[in-house]
């Protein structure tokens, strides 16, 4: 059993490489010509006789459960260590006690601390994805509140903003009409890609290569990057969920019409790793693994090793964020190597010229994190709604994406820019962890997020022209819109996709280090269907129709 637990986890490298993706997300924003969150940065000010004014008075301290974001680890200890949450409880007058879970133990941490039945008065943590039985078994259990009268009575900044994004507002909540957590919302278009492929220009220049386009493309050019320019891991990847903790949309995979997970195809619900396009992938791979054209050590590369792979040229391709990945390597790669360049790849394809029908994108409600929900044991059920709402404000809506006037922000032509103490920090830290210091932009949390972070944020040509790049995929009409099956449902869900995930992830590991021969995938697919797969999409069609009648 050891053996098969370490085997896959280890495997959760190949559903990287091969979903690869984001955000986080698998379901369908609105049409563009329909999505309304680009049309206000600025949630709108409260109605007028309801409004909350900060900062409130209060002698009660209250006290939020949340995970220290990755971009904070070693930078920072606790939570109250950091600027921007010593700031918002001054803001919004809530003295706070802070509690934080292990680092990559939120799951195990939470389940014992519900356990426990000692709770603390807000909870920032997924309960749309990574709760057994969703949210509606969480408010079921006692665990959360159904926060709907609450939200009319004392939050009249995120009200607003729903009533004004219908759209949004039939994400948010669950097919019973619950609101149960304080979302974090995408406030703009620009905001949902964030991630793709990115490879060394200045090898393809001095190769004479042009940017891959198809798998062919791809083929040719990890060669050309292992054998003329002494590449050890031409293309990168890591199993470690710090480094790839967000890719679920079919980076490669997508060129063979599949992704990793549940998707839509022409309206009907399909899982990826059970159709033909995920055996001609693993074939990819499998090839790609015996001619030395991935990373040897994928199941062992962290944060570091990563880093020093890009860096170092030991690697001239990965998928990875606009951020964090080019926005990280390029200054590393330039120390190094002054003509240096990493630019985005479209997603590749077969066929030259086919549009791409999978890549990342998230959703204007993000279902990947950032919500806070508040416990049915709090005895502060007002003061802490009222302390969830500020971040909807219009002086909260600044303030989470942009920090402190004066500090992390200045005001130029009505534009708020950030300074140079988080752009240009004189310590030599990442804009990326300055940012996780002053404001909440460049992660998540109960807020709108503004574009005119990203704007700043992607500083780089290279990062600017990677979101229209990596954003020419066909994933909406792919993407399955963020469902709740019933907690019976889910619960049954759950235990089947636990069977399903970890035979995928075994099976996919052993094809690809050639443990088992790419045939084996009809064996595999029946194995699927034996642990009841059939039934599990079922469950989704059943949890679909319902949020279509929302």
């Amino acid at each position: 059993m050891k053996k098969r637990k370490k085997l896959a986890s280890t495997l959760v490298m190949t559903t990287v490489m091969s979903t690869m993706v984001m955000a986080c997300s698998t379901s369908t924003p609105p049409p563009a010509s329909d999505n309304k969150t680009n049309q206000s940065q600025t949630p709108p000010p409260a109605s007028t006789g309801t409004a909350t004014t900060y900062p409130m008075k209060t002698d009660k301290t209250l006290t939020y459960w949340a995970e220290l974001t990755g971009n904070l680890v070693g930078v920072k200890a606790t939570h109250q260590d950091v600027p921007f949450f010593a700031e918002w409880q001054k803001k919004t007058g809530v003295p706070l006690k802070f509690i934080a879970p292990p680092t990559n133990q939120a799951k195990e941490t939470l389940n014992v601390m519900l356990a426990s039945g000692d709770l603390p008065d807000m909870i920032e943590f997924n309960f749309f994805k990574d709760f057994p039985g969703g949210p509606e078994k969480a408010i079921k259990d006692g665990y959360i509140l159904k926060l709907n009268d609450m939200i009319d009575k004392f939050a009249p900044n995120l009200k607003k903003y729903l009533k004004e994004h219908p759209e949004i507002d039939k994400m948010v909540k669950t097919d019973n009409g619950s609101y149960y957590a304080f979302p974090f919302i995408r406030g703009d278009d620009s905001l949902m890609v964030y991630q793709g492929p990115i490879v060394r220009q200045d090898w393809l220049d001095e190769l004479g290569l042009p940017l891959p386009q198809t798998i062919d493309d791809w083929t040719a050019m990890l060669k050309a990057f292992k054998e003329k320019k002494g590449a050890s891991a031409p293309f990168t990847a890591s199993s470690k969920p710090r480094v790839f903790n967000e890719f679920n949309s079919g980076h490669f995979m997508g060129a063979y019409g599949v992704t990793r997970d549940f998707y839509l195809d022409n309206g009907t619900i399909k899982f990826g790793p059970a159709e033909k396009g995920y055996k001609d992938w693993l074939a990819l791979f499998r090839g790609w693994y015996e001619q030395g054209l991935i990373d040897k050590n994928i199941a062992t590369v962290d944060a570091k090793a990563f880093d020093a792979n890009m860096s170092s040229g030991a690697s001239g391709a990965t998928v990875a964020n606009t951020g964090g990945g080019i926005g990280k390597w390029q200054p590393l790669i330039e120390a190094k190597d002054p003509k240096g360049k990493l630019v985005a790849a479209p997603q590749p394809v077969l066929k030259k010229g086919d549009t791409p029908q999978f890549g990342q994108r998230d959703l204007p409600f993000s279902i990947n994190g950032g919500m806070v929900a508040i416990t049915a044991k709090t005895k502060n059920i007002e003061l802490a709604v009222k302390m969830l709402d500020y971040g909807y404000s219009e002086e909260g809506h600044m303030y989470f994406n942009f920090g402190t006037e004066g500090v992390s922000y200045k005001m130029e032509n009505g534009y708020p820019k950030y300074t140079d103490l988080l752009m240009k920090n004189p310590d030599k830290l990442a804009p990326a962890q300055m940012l996780s210091q002053y404001t909440r932009s460049n992660y998540s949390g109960p807020f709108v997020q503004d574009k005119r972070y990203i704007e700043q944020y992607l500083a780089l040509q290279a990062q600017k022209d990677a979101v229209g790049i990596w954003a020419k995929t066909d994933m909406a009409k792919h993407q399955m819109p963020p469902i709740t099956p019933t907690p019976e449902e889910s619960t049954e869900f759950a235990k089947i996709m636990t069977d399903v995930n970890t035979l995928v992830d075994e099976m996919t590991m052993k094809i690809i280090l050639g443990a088992e021969p790419v045939d084996s995938f009809e064996k595999y697919v029946e194995k699927l269907k034996s642990v009841k797969l059939d039934r599990a999409i079922e469950i989704q069609k059943a949890a679909l129709d319902r949020y279509n009648k929302r």
